[in-house]
């Protein structure tokens, strides 16, 4: 889906969950000045997807048309697509780095972090009949996947082949925090980086 898609569907979204919704709040969740978000909002109208009414006291009304909702439907099943194709997308590529890994005898495995990242991982690993350990984090979880999530100080104790970096954030200070728990850099393995 292309920017304008995006848009056009934040845009149909927000008048149809809103139809007095300013244009300087529409302005503020597209992330672009006031002008062009009038400038989107008159495409809009133009194209019969939202018709402006006047309520007293000089106020506008943004109402969605018939055409405004269908168009609103196609936008949406065109995101899902989207992000189904780059979900698939992102698990393959996932797979086949797993897959070198277990190859290179590296098959039981800590997970660092609790993101959508860390859950397609420990769905990897399950195909795969790799062997999770347990998941670490600093503490902002207390479980995750039905695992309890544990502080880095577990690491000392724990026998594993590497600790897959599963947050999309702050990788440098991760890798800096797991060193200093004598986990050596060969166990590290950034993920963002391999997908």
């Amino acid at each position: 889906m292309n920017l304008q898609g995006q848009r056009d569907l934040l845009l149909l979204t927000e008048v149809e969950r809103d139809g007095g919704v300013t244009q300087r709040s529409l302005a503020a969740k597209l992330g672009v000045a006031l002008g062009l978000a009038n400038l989107y909002l008159k495409r809009l109208v133009r194209n019969g997807y939202i018709a402006i009414t006047t309520i007293p006291s000089r106020r506008i009304r943004y109402v969605l048309t018939p055409e405004g909702s269908a168009e609103k439907s196609r936008l949406t099943s065109l995101r899902l697509e989207y992000a189904l194709s780059h979900y698939r997308e992102l698990r393959a590529r996932l797979r086949e780095a797993l897959s070198q890994m277990a190859r290179n005898g590296m098959n039981r495995v800590v997970i660092y972090g609790t993101s959508e990242l860390a859950e397609m991982t420990y769905l990897s690993l399950r195909e795969m009949q790799m062997t999770l350990v347990g998941f670490v984090d600093d503490g902002r979880q207390e479980s995750f996947l039905s695992y309890p999530v544990r502080s880095l100080d577990v690491l000392r104790e724990w026998q594993f082949d590497a600790v897959l970096l599963a947050n999309f954030d702050q990788q440098t200070g991760v890798r800096t925090k797991l060193e200093h728990h004598q986990v050596p850099d060969s166990k590290i393995i950034a993920l963002t980086l391999l997908v």
